[in-house]
């Protein structure tokens, strides 16, 4: 059974979606890609409150890494892309050819960029850490303001 809840964050509002109580998506209002609403399933009856204590310890700069249980829906391909976009240290970032080599497909970097973009749990699996091969920001459903803000933020040059 899914169910939701919307928090607030320096992002404004995220929505926390979850399968059986497992954290499966978590989107921004304006994020591409964002399933319709009423794929969200009914309001929250108090599983989100682990998500929501690790994303406020995030955005205080207290957390660097995520412990949560998630529930990551795609294909074999898109689980094992964000996997390895969870191992992606905070503060760092990865080309897309990097992650095509750590997945011992070096010309997949085309397929692990569209895999990128689907990523359903955004932030707590930091597709944000993905750049372009020349160091520059490329594309994040969030928009790129928001994934400069983020990158910023977890390298210390800026606070929420």
């Amino acid at each position: 059974m899914k169910q939701h809840t919307v928090i607030d964050s320096p992002y404004g509002p995220l929505t926390l979606v979850a399968d059986d109580g497992v954290l499966c998506g978590l989107y921004m209002t304006d994020q591409r890609h964002r399933p319709p609403e009423e794929t969200f399933g009914t309001p929250d009856d108090g599983w989100s409150k682990e998500a929501e204590d690790q994303l406020t310890a995030y955005f205080k700069g207290e957390l660097k890494e995520f412990t949560l249980e998630l529930r990551l829906h795609g294909t074999p391909f898109q689980r094992t892309v964000w996997e390895q976009l969870r191992r992606i240290p905070h503060g760092e970032t990865r080309t897309y050819g990097e992650l095509a080599d750590a997945l011992g497909n070096p010309k997949a970097s085309r397929a692990v960029g569209l895999a990128n973009g689907r990523n359903p749990i955004g932030i707590i699996v930091p597709c944000h850490r993905v750049v372009g091969a020349d160091g520059s920001l490329t594309g994040y459903g969030g928009g790129l303001e928001r994934k400069q803000r983020l990158l910023d933020f977890e390298r210390g040059a800026a606070l929420f």
